[in-house]
């Protein structure tokens, strides 16, 4: 069976020979995933969940990158499911890296695993109203809390953390706020905070945080990640980030 198909692209994301199966007109990751990927502290042997997986960007970093046990995404839309499934094959880390069709909003299927050192996110930024033209669009889906949203994902993650576990999550920095409250109510302390700006001169557009389920109240703000530089290259930082420095 040829693993790629017309109409996608297998995409080499220069980290241990990995590739990725993506659609050549359809959603395809971007810069968020690959800081998220990046943000999570992850250590030998841990077990990660990647909620909102799609076609598995963040699970393949992670794995290519540090030395996880097991990372396991979760994504509802079963399309990108089955792209994940073939490009694991396609890297034969069927040992490390596997994914499953599954509404995180089901709690009885996630009672039902096995509780993570680490659950990584890059949910729907826009609200349910902002602008939806076509709710069951996949982009649609992607981008704004139709299937789920932040609360969803909050409580999906008190649920799969281990006892002291981190969340790793990828936001816009107009919703920290509702970050911070969700996460409390939840009992998963923020504890690390960084903006992401597309340059020093422009106001931060992504923000990266990590929660501790149960954690003490302490609260670190990282100095700020810029994207481009003055010239418009991409800064010494993201060009580490990236594999390129």
């Amino acid at each position: 069976m040829d693993l790629v198909r017309e109409d996608e692209t297998l995409d080499d994301l220069q980290l241990n020979g990995i590739n990725i199966i993506q659609k050549k007109k359809a959603f395809r990751f971007g810069i968020d995933a690959v800081l998220l990927a990046n943000y999570a502290n992850v250590k030998n042997n841990h077990t990660v969940i990647d909620l909102c997986t799609g076609t598995g960007i963040v699970p393949f970093i992670i794995a290519g990158k540090t030395k996880a046990k097991k990372v396991l995404g979760i994504e509802i839309q079963d399309e990108f499911v089955e792209m994940a499934h073939r490009s694991v094959e396609i890297n034969n880390l069927q040992d490390r890296v596997d994914f499953m069709c599954a509404d995180l909003k089901d709690t009885a299927v996630l009672k039902k695993l096995e509780r993570a050192d680490v659950v990584t996110v890059n949910p729907p930024y826009k609200l349910m109203n902002a602008g939806i033209k076509n709710a069951t669009d996949k982009l649609t889906i992607a981008r704004h809390e139709v299937l789920c949203n932040l609360e969803n994902v909050i409580a999906a993650s008190r649920i799969l953390l281990k006892d002291n576990g981190r969340l790793y999550m990828v936001h816009r920095p107009e919703r920290l706020a509702d970050i911070f409250c969700l996460m409390r109510k939840y009992k998963i302390e923020p504890k690390r905070v960084q903006f992401v700006h597309p340059s020093a001169k422009k106001a931060p557009n992504i923000v990266l945080v990590e929660g501790q389920r149960d954690g003490g109240s302490f609260l670190k703000f990282e100095e700020p990640l810029y994207v481009y530089d003055d010239k418009g290259c991409y800064t010494k930082e993201i060009d580490e980030i990236y594999g390129r420095g």
